[in-house]
């Protein structure tokens, strides 16, 4: 299997990529999250690889990071979802916002990923629930509580963006109650 290109990037068209390896293109299909972080043309670019080898077809996946390949080849388990959609759903969402979303069982967060419809979205929550996690840097954070969900809808609804309402929930302190774990949200918000 290969796991890792090491070359000189020689075309990026979202979401393909032409890695030329000591004389050899492969071509490598990132999700966005990887693209936006390439070097220019031309440059030296490493990637973590996932071969995936089907009747008509040998298809390699690379990825900037080794959190974002292990998320990959756990949506890549679930049926119904195969290599297209994980990069999708990597592409929408980081892998800690994916990881949030999981484990505060937010299916609304997953169906804003073109692509994802309901069921789909509730089957990730289903078979993701424990896979993803503290290996992958978004274990428990100090608010992940039974009042996280609560506090995170709070920010949304006063307009936050999801970007800023997660980064707000890991300032609560663990334990919080859902009026004081907003009060530590907003305040922590407001120092931003």
């Amino acid at each position: 299997m290969i796991g890792r290109l090491s070359g000189i990037l020689l075309e990026k068209n979202p979401p393909q990529l032409l890695v030329d390896c000591n004389g050899v293109g492969y071509e490598v299909s990132v999700p966005m999250s990887t693209f936006y972080n390439l070097p220019s043309l031309g440059e030296k670019v490493v990637l973590l690889t996932h071969l995936t080898v089907r009747e008509d077809a040998h298809l390699l996946h690379g990825f900037g990071s080794a959190e974002e390949r292990n998320v990959f080849r756990e949506l890549i388990k679930i049926s119904g979802v195969g290599a297209r959609t994980a990069l999708a759903i990597l592409s929408g969402m980081s892998v800690a916002d994916l990881v949030q979303a999981i484990s505060l069982q937010e299916a609304g967060r997953l169906t804003r990923v073109p692509g994802i419809g309901k069921k789909t979205a509730e089957r990730l929550l289903l078979e993701l629930k424990g896979k993803l996690g503290a290996d992958l840097g978004g274990g428990p954070t100090a608010a992940t509580t039974d009042h996280a969900a609560d506090i995170l809808n709070a920010l949304l609804a006063l307009g936050y963006s999801d970007k800023e309402a997660g980064l707000a929930l890991k300032q609560v302190p663990k334990g919080s109650g859902v009026s004081d774990g907003i009060k530590a949200a907003l305040k922590s918000l407001s120092r931003a």
